[in-house]
């Protein structure tokens, strides 16, 4: 099934979980990744990859001894995923971002150099939202990078809870239009 036909079907199935109707654009890939330093991010933690537009674009930029945690509560796009990315450096999770901690400890890994995520926070309870965004925190270091896009601003005030640099970019090239949200602690 087509990435684009896949999102519509999940989106009208499971509006909470799915924030869009079609995949994100690679003008919006190019514009989250590109403040991401590859030359040192080793350990990236991808929220939200949906069927895996930036999971590939991630993977064309991540070192060869890079690891790349993929959280992904979907089980259609879990299974799509599942089919797609062998590369021994992704490590494809089915469960909820707010567990990343666990997941790196589990996996030997300390703290995260980045975090992408696509989650559609507009669409999930504020406590749900302040406990994913609170573990993303607390597992980055001190320089890492906390990369989040939305469709509108609302959730501004929740992520300047959590990151004191937060920087807004937009692009007009996706469907719908997306803003992005740069942080550092």
């Amino acid at each position: 099934m087509s990435d684009k036909r896949s999102f519509i079907r999940n989106f009208w199935k499971e509006r909470k979980m799915v924030g869009a109707m079609a995949p994100s654009s690679k003008y919006l890939a190019k514009k989250m990744l590109q403040k991401i330093d590859f030359s040192t991010a080793k350990v990236i933690v991808e929220l939200g990859p949906g069927t895996g537009v930036f999971t590939r674009k991630i993977l064309q930029k991540l070192s060869p001894d890079g690891i790349l945690l993929v959280f992904e509560l979907n089980d259609s796009f879990m299974k799509q995923l599942k089919k797609e990315f062998k590369d021994p450096r992704v490590i494809l999770i089915h469960d909820s971002a707010e567990k990343i901690g666990e997941y790196l400890e589990k996996h030997g890994l300390s703290e995260a150099d980045a975090v992408v995520s696509s989650l559609p926070l507009a669409n999930f309870p504020s406590e749900l939202k302040n406990r994913i965004l609170k573990e993303s925190h607390r597992v980055m270091h001190p320089n890492a990078l906390y990369v989040q896009f939305q469709y509108s601003l609302n959730a501004k005030k929740h992520i300047k809870q959590f990151y004191k640099h937060v920087e807004i970019a937009f692009t007009p090239a996706n469907f719908p239009p997306a803003f992005i949200y740069y942080c550092k602690k």
